[in-house]
């Protein structure tokens, strides 16, 4: 029996890939901003409506020229439901995560427990679009311009989401992408940062390629860049991203179909208003983290490997703060992300769903 995992690599048309290998070997041009790089940067930007967006060699190294090009100091209010990247970003660039508890319906950052842990040392916020979800922006943007503070989102998940209207990379100081192999729209490896700031977008520019453009030497900065081979791979995948998107779509609805009317808890794009969803994930909540683990180990004993995704809460890591979040500690220990992928046959739909409703009271 084949193994199933939390999720599978979409790779484009191996034909079309290496029609685009071959003008790489033509032209000898491999990195550095190549035409194949700077065709990708235009077509996200189209893609997402913004006018800046910088494409880098992954979302760990865009969370930290965001913080940097802030010029952030001191503390920073973030959520401990998320992937630690987020917060080894904060730690990474000097700064301090605070964690603030998580509402426990949307799974993103309460807005409602922001002021009980703002100080005179605080700087920022760094949101985080859970799952594709959009965190509340209007209240998140409210809060910040109210005590004067940077807003920065990690939109890892959050590429082909759109609320009101917008891409929910268009909101903030600065938006933070990832693009790794794992995510619904990828380039293997990669990564950007997205910003309407004109000021902010030529550091972000300048701290990608070491500080200098040629010969004249600007700002300080690091090596971010990405390479013409990655660029030919989210070309080819952005082209595809709507049929990727719908067969996300036709999984998730199938689970749906299937465990709605269960015990579990299931965000859906439908809680929402005014949302459009890229169906990134399929998260469950059980009603105990013991319910869980058994359901986890039924599902491995037929090859089928979910993910933990988030676990644990990030509050709870030895090297990080431990101060107590309830609703994260415990959301955390009670959440399964189910497969899901653009082609997964709908008939392995139905057998993780059956399995799962054997294990549940």
């Amino acid at each position: 029996m084949n193994e199933i995992y939390v999720t599978k690599t979409y790779l484009p048309e191996r034909e079309k890939y290496d029609e685009i290998l071959d003008k790489i070997w033509q032209t000898n041009y491999v990195t550095n901003h190549g035409p194949y790089g700077e065709k990708l940067e235009s077509a996200l930007s189209n893609y997402l409506d913004c006018p800046h967006v910088h494409w880098l060699s992954n979302g760990t190294v865009a969370l930290q020229l965001a913080i940097h090009c802030l010029n952030l100091k001191g503390e920073i209010l973030t959520t401990p439901f998320t992937y630690v990247a987020t917060a080894n970003s904060i730690m990474w660039e000097k700064c301090t995560p605070v964690f603030v508890d998580i509402d426990p319906h949307t799974f993103a950052i309460d807005h409602k427990e922001l002021k009980k842990h703002i100080t005179s040392r605080t700087s920022a916020i760094l949101a985080v679009h859970i799952y594709g979800y959009p965190a509340p922006v209007k209240e998140l943007q409210e809060f910040s311009d109210e005590h004067n503070l940077k807003l920065i989102y990690d939109g890892a998940h959050a590429f082909g989401s759109f609320y009101t209207g917008k891409s929910l990379a268009n909101f903030g100081d600065i938006t933070t992408l990832s693009f790794h192999a794992t995510k619904v729209f990828h380039t293997i490896e990669g990564g950007a940062v997205v910003t309407n700031i004109e000021e902010l977008s030529e550091c972000l520019s300048l701290g990608a390629t070491h500080g200098h453009r040629y010969e004249e030497y600007i700002q300080e900065g690091i090596n971010a860049k990405n390479s013409e081979l990655h660029a030919g791979i989210g070309l080819l995948n952005l082209k595809n991203f709507q049929h990727i998107v719908n067969g996300r779509k036709k999984v998730f609805e199938h689970y749906l179909s299937h465990l709605n009317a269960t015990v579990l808890y299931i965000l859906k794009p439908d809680y929402f208003e005014d949302f459009t969803y890229n169906y990134a994930y399929f998260p469950v909540v059980f009603p105990s983290e013991m319910i869980l683990l058994q359901a986890e180990k039924s599902l491995n004993k037929e090859n089928i490997f979910p993910r933990r995704y988030f676990y644990p809460a990030l509050n709870t890591l030895p090297y990080l703060n431990t101060s107590s979040c309830p609703v994260a500690e415990d959301i955390s220990k009670r959440i399964l992300c189910l497969p899901l992928y653009h082609d997964l046959p709908l008939a392995d739909v139905d057998r993780i769903s059956i399995i799962l409703k054997k294990n549940l009271p």
